[in-house]
């Protein structure tokens, strides 16, 4: 059986975050055709948007996995469902966001996925945890220190 790559953002700021971002990862490492190979350590970030919500918790991880692209998608909001995730505003709070970030090498435009995530080299909370668990991965064809190097990096290790 053929298996991909995925790098998968993790972040919650509603109901403990610590924990259901803890939780989330070992249950990324539960669904169907799918193996967590490494998950980063746990860091603290200011919401992107709307700034009247808490903190953020986030992480990365890497998931081995038989699933496509959109398979693997929809396992993923399945998740965030079992969490309670409402999507009531954009970028507003939420008790589990998962996106994919990477797939292989793979480039992905769906109207309901875009990879690589469209947003990811502008996010320090999703670079620095990224590059924690590969650090020699690029993006674009860069280093992903480089695509920090010109972020405000207001990320904090929590763990």
């Amino acid at each position: 059986m053929r298996t991909s790559l995925a790098y998968i953002g993790l972040g919650s700021n509603l109901a403990t975050p610590r924990r259901q971002v803890a939780t989330a990862l070992d249950e990324l490492d539960t669904l169907p055709l799918c193996r967590v190979t490494a998950a980063s350590r746990l860091y603290a970030s200011r919401p992107v948007g709307p700034q009247d919500q808490p903190d953020f918790v986030n992480a990365v991880a890497a998931l081995e996995t038989a699933l496509s692209p959109l398979a693997l998608l929809d396992q993923l909001q399945a998740l965030e469902q079992r969490h309670r995730r409402r999507r009531e505003r954009r970028w507003g709070p939420r008790t589990l966001d998962l996106d994919i970030l990477l797939f292989d090498a793979t480039t992905v435009v769906r109207p309901r996925l875009k990879v690589p995530h469209p947003e990811m080299h502008r996010r320090a909370f999703v670079l620095r945890p990224l590059r924690e668990i590969d650090p020699h991965l690029t993006l674009h064809g860069q280093p992903l220190g480089r695509w920090l190097d010109g972020l405000d990096d207001d990320v904090t290790p929590l763990s």
